[in-house]
């Protein structure tokens, strides 16, 4: 068995690449980043040294890298046959890779069975934008699409911290991973990937990872930033930190509940799962890290006004999410260019038109008068 995947970094190498590897497919990494692929090409293997409860060091050997820009029909040639392709790029690098995908697909002899296509990105329904920019890029005299591919949504979760220098290829992680794959695309011939958990719904367990462990951690991220702490354990170690990223969990777990019907039990205990984690403090996680690009954890649909805006409509007033998106609009790191990008937006715009380019929320929306209020007070700090 082959898997194709694109993405040879942190996340590619200690979480995805390694439970292909451990499935027992033969991994071929793909990425543009030249030094990265010729060191992995130059390797016999590489070690994912897995920190926190139960600690571990696994090796993973028998993997094969190609620069999939300098090396492109050498990763179609892979692609046309392969048994698997994934990807953990980065949900705006997909139109990237899309093409590659498709003439990989075009190249494959029609006795294969469909190629089996899953995007593993911290997006909500990540391979569907996949399928959708191979489909712009794929030649009709090849054929239906559909049937040489079988694409299904993912949702991923492991903490992949920056690494410490001098690691190589080694990667730390933390010792918990999910990967949740949506099973109804594959009928019976779905791939076997013991790592992973097939589910035939989803939808729910996405939101569940969105608006619990991304809005957990960002929320930690942007309060420990403003009490001046570095790190992520620093934060939870704080109890006033703690105890507002509390507070816009508890916010989300009663959302999750009556939305999709999550037993309390179960939220409550997957909430304190996800806090754990965060205070593992083998994991050197910055709050500046993952801090960093404000503007799209902001977004209409991402992990606070997407949760806050839903909770609202139910009339209720997300205090805590609030409090949170309010240290958001703080975030001020002079590295991060969507930080600045923040800070000129709120500079230039009424807080009106600010309040509606950054957040997506409009006049008439049950949450926009908490929003404007927030834009407005950040707006006159500047």
């Amino acid at each position: 068995m082959k898997a194709v995947h694109f993405g040879a970094g942190n996340i590619g190498r200690g979480f995805v690449g390694l439970l292909l590897h451990e499935a027992g497919y033969e991994v071929v990494f793909a990425d543009v980043a030249d030094a990265l692929i010729s060191q992995l090409a130059a390797a016999d293997s590489y070690e994912v040294h897995e920190v926190g409860e139960n600690p571990a060091a696994k090796t993973v050997e028998g993997f094969r890298a190609l620069n999939s820009g300098t090396q492109e029909a050498a990763v179609v040639e892979e692609i046309s046959t392969a048994d698997v392709v994934t990807t953990a790029v980065g949900p705006h690098i997909l139109k990237f890779v899309a093409p590659v995908i498709a003439r990989g697909l075009a190249a494959r002899k029609a006795s294969l069975p469909p190629l089996q296509v899953m995007a593993c990105e911290n997006a909500i329904n990540a391979t569907d934008l996949l399928r959708e920019e191979v489909r712009a890029a794929w030649d009709d005299s090849a054929g239906e699409l559909d049937a040489v591919a079988v694409f299904a949504n993912t949702a991923v979760d492991r903490i992949v911290p920056n690494q410490a220098p001098g690691q190589g290829l080694d990667v730390t992680v933390e010792t918990f991973h999910e990967w949740v794959i949506d099973r109804t695309p594959f009928g019976v011939n779905a791939p076997v990937i013991p790592g992973a958990t097939f589910v035939d719904e989803l939808g729910p367990y996405i939101e569940r990872k969105l608006f619990t462990v991304n809005t957990g951690h960002a929320s930690a991220a942007y309060f420990g930033y403003a009490a001046g702490l570095e790190k992520i354990s620093d934060a939870m170690a704080d109890p006033a930190v703690a105890a507002k990223v509390r507070a816009v969990l508890d916010e989300t777990k009663a959302l999750l509940v009556a939305k999709h019907g999550f037993a309390e039990a179960e939220q409550e205990a997957y909430v304190q799962k996800i806090l754990s984690r965060f205070t593992n403090p083998h994991l050197p996680d910055t709050v500046v890290r993952v801090g960093r690009a404000p503007l799209r954890k902001l977004s209409r649909h991402e992990r606070f006004v997407g949760p806050a805006a839903e909770l609202a409509e139910r009339g209720v007033t997300p205090v805590a999410l609030l409090g949170a998106m309010s240290a958001a609009l703080r975030f001020d790191d002079g590295a991060d260019q969507e930080a600045m990008e923040l800070a000129e937006t709120l500079a230039r715009l009424d807080a009106a038109e600010a309040t509606e380019k950054i957040t997506g929320i409009g006049v008439g929306h049950p949450l926009y008068s908490e929003l404007l209020r927030l834009v407005a007070e950040r707006k006159a700090e500047l």
